[in-house]
């Protein structure tokens, strides 16, 4: 006796949508057609203006003692676009937010911020908590952006956040198997780790 189906036929599905289906990443994305795994990622990283991290620490600092982030749209304004907009002042690139994307009835919606130049790619989605199940709606995400982008890029990147916890995840698109970082990085006190692995997954993506 087979399992019944997570994904019901004829029903649509927004990313969102994924973030609140109770089931195991791996089980949900099963029925996309990819496997999951957890390990710890080796991602690429370029090196940055010191006194630029350091003046943006200053300012991230400054947000947190200054707004409370009782909300997603908060933690937004006050962690997460300074963060991606110095980024794209770095790559010299432009920072899409609420980029529309729709493939099918089951990967359908917007991602947060998307940031692409060239082959370099990645999706950010925002959560105000629960790291886990944001992963498999970032997951779920890599997949739909696999099916749009033109890119050739063998690897495409991802990163779900709260604005101060922030976890990468890449999606091998031979092999369509999606990989969970096990390392968490923390803001304001790994900022320069993080902005010199989003700047590198931007520049040197292959």
């Amino acid at each position: 006796m087979s399992r019944p189906r997570i994904l019901q036929p004829g029903q649509s599905y927004t990313f969102s949508k994924y973030f609140d289906l109770p089931f195991a990443p791996e089980d949900i994305l099963a029925e996309l057609g990819c496997s999951y795994d957890r390990e710890r990622l080796q991602l690429p990283k370029s090196e940055c203006d010191f006194n630029r991290i350091e003046e943006l620490r200053i300012l991230i600092e400054r947000n947190l003692k200054r707004v409370k982030l009782l909300s997603e749209d908060a933690r937004k304004q006050a962690i997460i676009a300074p963060i991606l907009l110095e980024v794209c002042d770095i790559t010299e690139t432009q920072l899409n937010i609420e980029y529309p994307v729709s493939v099918s009835d089951q990967l359908r919606d917007s991602f947060d911020y998307y940031i692409i130049k060239g082959k370099g790619l990645v999706v950010i989605e925002a959560k105000q908590a629960d790291l886990s199940r944001g992963f498999t709606q970032l997951a779920v995400e890599l997949i739909a952006l696999d099916k749009w982008t033109e890119a050739d890029t063998p690897i495409l990147y991802g990163a779900v956040t709260t604005g101060e916890d922030w976890r990468f995840g890449i999606y091998k698109r031979q092999e369509k198997q999606i990989v969970e970082d096990l390392k968490l990085y923390r803001v304001p006190e790994e900022i320069s780790v993080l902005i010199t692995i989003l700047v590198g997954i931007i520049k040197f993506s292959k």
